[in-house]
């Protein structure tokens, strides 16, 4: 034999004299005016982010030099780099500040020198350049090592690693002020005969 299941009906918190309670009303208009007050930022950081267009500042090697490249009989290797490292600021309407910039440079892992820079701010649409000269010490090599910069010497191309980052900081109108990492990891590559830089994209990514 089939059972009938129950049913159970909504029922509308109703006052004593059989009115809508006023408690119902209020809950509905505070709802109601959370959701239109949601739609309208919603809207305005849309409108904002359409009008200003906000672009994350980024840092980059735009140029560089290889000084010195030299190495004994003995394996230690004598080098000087000169890096120029830009931070642009591609917004038109908001400054951007930058900091925590520290950059390190080796080669074939050994740690040649770390690279910092004071806090700066960069105004709208333009850029600073950050000019490095970097001297090393006399740089013990292993066997495999002392090889490595023999096939540089053959090839005219050696390659340095470039790590680094910085902090980016800036305001977008109403979308207020953002905040972003910027990471840097490439290789520098140079022809030693001359210390002539070899282009490649040394940009950051930011995270």
């Amino acid at each position: 034999m089939a059972k009938t299941m129950p049913k159970f009906k909504g029922k509308l918190v109703m006052g004593a004299n059989g009115r809508t309670n006023p408690l119902v009303w209020l809950v509905a208009i505070i709802c109601t005016v959370i959701a239109v007050a949601v739609v309208l930022v919603g809207v305005a950081v849309f409108i904002g982010y359409m009008v200003i267009h906000p672009r994350v500042p980024v840092i980059s090697v735009t140029n560089a030099h290889l000084d010195l490249f030299r190495n004994d009989y003995a394996g230690l290797l004598q080098t000087q780099l000169t890096i120029i490292v830009t931070a642009k600021n591609g917004n038109a309407k908001a400054h951007a500040t930058f900091s925590g910039i520290t950059f390190n440079i080796s080669y074939q892992g050994q740690d040649i020198a770390v690279l910092v820079a004071d806090p700066f701010e960069v105004p709208k649409n333009s850029s600073k350049d950050l000019s490095y000269v970097v001297q090393s010490s006399s740089i013990p090599l292993s066997p495999d090592q002392m090889e490595e910069v023999g096939n540089a010497w053959k090839k005219n191309e050696v390659e340095f690693d470039f790590k680094g980052a910085a902090r980016t900081q800036w305001r977008v109108g109403p979308l207020g002020s953002l905040k972003f990492l910027c990471h840097l990891d490439c290789d520098l590559k140079f022809q030693p005969f001359n210390g002539t830089y070899i282009p490649s994209r040394c940009t950051s990514k930011s995270h």
